[in-house]
């Protein structure tokens, strides 16, 4: 009875072990938590303020009754350079080290998707 006592101790001190190691994970220090890269906040941010401008101009084309060509297409050339400031800051947030990248590759994505649908929209425009 004993011996079995003694073993499950052991069992829950190796066990304790693998979870403590699992929290610190491979980190500097093995405690420090990574905080989000600035610049990839600033790239969500960003897809924020584009996905805004096209509701925004969405709006304003049913408002007008479709007859606010020169508005919207403002806020489209407006919104094509945003989400290239985006893509580029998403970008330029993978250089910052020890930072959580998640938002960089959510801003990058965003932007990316936005511009292109906004690509899509003008060269249908054209044709």
């Amino acid at each position: 009875m004993r011996k079995n006592k003694e073993k499950d101790r052991k069992k829950d001190k190796e066990r304790d072990r693998k979870k403590d190691k699992k929290k610190c994970g491979n980190r500097k220090y093995g405690q420090a938590k990574l905080k989000h890269s600035k610049k990839g906040i600033t790239s969500c941010v960003i897809a924020g303020a584009v996905a805004f401008v096209i509701l925004s101009s969405i709006v304003i084309t049913y408002l007008y009754k479709g007859k606010a060509a020169g508005y919207i297409g403002g806020l489209g050339v407006s919104a094509l350079f945003f989400a290239g400031a985006g893509i580029m800051q998403g970008i330029r947030g993978f250089r910052e080290r020890d930072k959580d990248y998640r938002t960089c590759k959510v801003g990058i994505v965003l932007n990316i998707f936005f511009l292109i649908s906004l690509l899509v929209f003008f060269l249908g425009g054209f044709l």
